[in-house]
């Protein structure tokens, strides 16, 4: 039997539906709210609002659960790879092998950045910041492809599969071109290698000597990649669906996304676990004297990489990055003293009361940086390879808001504490 919720404001009551999802969460459906009664609920940072419904992916904090179109990311962690669990997220299942090779194909054959777009890069600092870079980028592909973003959702559907990896093959391209920049190194050209092989390839290769591709580096770039490749309606997701929400293309909408990853709260909290790390080592510590005074409560002493604005419970794409880092160093023959700073943290804070009650468990940022710095990847491009590892989970959203024939533009409300109505005084009379 339907489930309904009551809601009574002063001597009136309303009614409205509960709705259900699949996975048994319960929403009240108060889209009429405003209409009928003049209220709207106030909800800051919407941490209690469900603003669209989606296929993509399911996530339960409190019991540390995430799967992609239904599959476990534990599953696809051990038997799939970036690529096809980008296909997953996009498309709602897994591809047969003649899917998979088409999608790849695809990726292949538009890796490639154009030499008149390649100018761009002329005008930006050698000491630019990458992911102002990246934004800038992303958003200028509407540019250079105006028949595959004519901010026309019927228009833009047709050419969709052309698109999305478009984006997804640049933004990684365009990653690497930005490392490269940076360093005042030459452009390489992209290969006919697998989506992370060629990343490395782009990234390390010199004019004269290509890159020798690492097995276990290459698997370590793919586990990492789709361990971020979607994670619900987190602040970059949800501000791709807003911008794609006015009918704005798939590019244009991306590039909100970038910006919206670039802050320090969102895509920046792997760069501030390793700086966290490298200060806790440059002071000789070991971890042990960093917790106590991290439980003492100052903000310059603030545990990163634990808790998560979802999660109740350890994040399950820790638990595979963390298993995943220490195999990954022993494997590149490799040591670092942050790890073991890391596992200190990790295993101190597990025990101890203070991080139990307060559910403060680690999160992906924890050991994400450490893998990434052992790959050869500077702390400054972090959030770059979050983005790269992140597109399929935008693009899917964005699909979703230009396949909805009843969306609307996003629009949320607000509470006015502003000065009350006053008259206006010329300036002559203000004194």
């Amino acid at each position: 039997m339907p489930k309904n919720a009551l809601i009574k404001i002063d001597d009136k009551e309303v009614t409205y539906p509960v709705m259900t999802g699949s996975e048994g969460e319960q929403a009240i459906d108060a889209r009429n709210l405003r209409k009928d009664t003049g209220y709207i609920f106030y909800d800051q940072g919407y941490g209690n609002t469900g603003s669209c419904e989606s296929q993509v992916t399911f996530l339960d904090g409190d019991n540390g659960i995430l799967r992609h179109r239904g599959y476990p990311i534990e599953q696809l962690a051990a038997q799939s790879e970036f690529v096809e669990t980008a296909y997953l997220v996009i498309y709602g299942d897994l591809p047969n092998q003649e899917q998979r090779r088409k999608f790849g194909d695809l990726l292949r054959d538009n890796a490639h950045i154009e030499p008149q777009m390649q100018r761009l890069f002329e005008g930006f600092p050698k000491d630019a910041p990458p992911m102002g870079m990246l934004s800038s980028l992303v958003g200028a592909l509407a540019a250079y492809y105006p028949n595959l973003a004519t901010n026309n959702f019927e228009k833009d559907l047709q050419s969709f599969d052309l698109a999305a990896a478009l984006a997804i093959s640049k933004i990684r391209t365009l990653g690497a071109m930005i490392y490269r920049h940076n360093r005042g190194l030459p452009f390489v050209h992209p290969k006919d290698l697998p989506f992370c092989d060629n990343f490395l390839h782009l990234m390390f290769s010199d004019p004269y000597k290509d890159y020798a591709i690492i097995p276990e580096v290459t698997q370590a770039l793919n586990l990492i990649l789709l361990m971020h490749a979607d994670h619900e309606q987190n602040c970059s997701t949800s501000t791709v669906r807003m911008v794609g929400s006015s009918g704005a293309n798939l590019f244009t909408s991306l590039a909100a996304g970038v910006n919206a990853l670039s802050g320090p709260l969102h895509g920046g909290a792997n760069t501030a676990v390793m700086q966290m790390l490298q200060s806790i080592h440059d002071e000789g510590d070991d971890g042990t004297r960093f917790i106590a005074a991290a439980k003492g409560g100052t903000k310059s002493n603030r545990l990163m990489g634990f808790g998560h604005a979802v999660y109740r419970n350890f994040d399950p794409r820790a638990k595979i990055i963390g298993e995943a880092c220490g195999v990954v160093l022993k494997k590149l023959g490799k040591s670092d003293p942050l790890l073991d700073i890391a596992h200190n943290l990790e295993q101190a804070a597990l025990k101890d009361d203070y991080f139990i009650s307060r559910k403060l468990y680690p999160n992906v940022d924890f050991y994400s940086g450490i893998i990434f710095r052992a790959l050869g990847i500077p702390t400054n491009m972090f959030t770059v390879m979050f983005a790269i590892g992140r597109s399929p989970g935008w693009i899917a959203n964005w699909r979703e808001v230009a396949s909805n024939p009843k969306g609307r533009i996003y629009r949320p409300r607000q509470i006015y504490v502003g000065p009350a109505k006053r008259d206006y005084v010329p300036l002559a009379k203000r004194g």
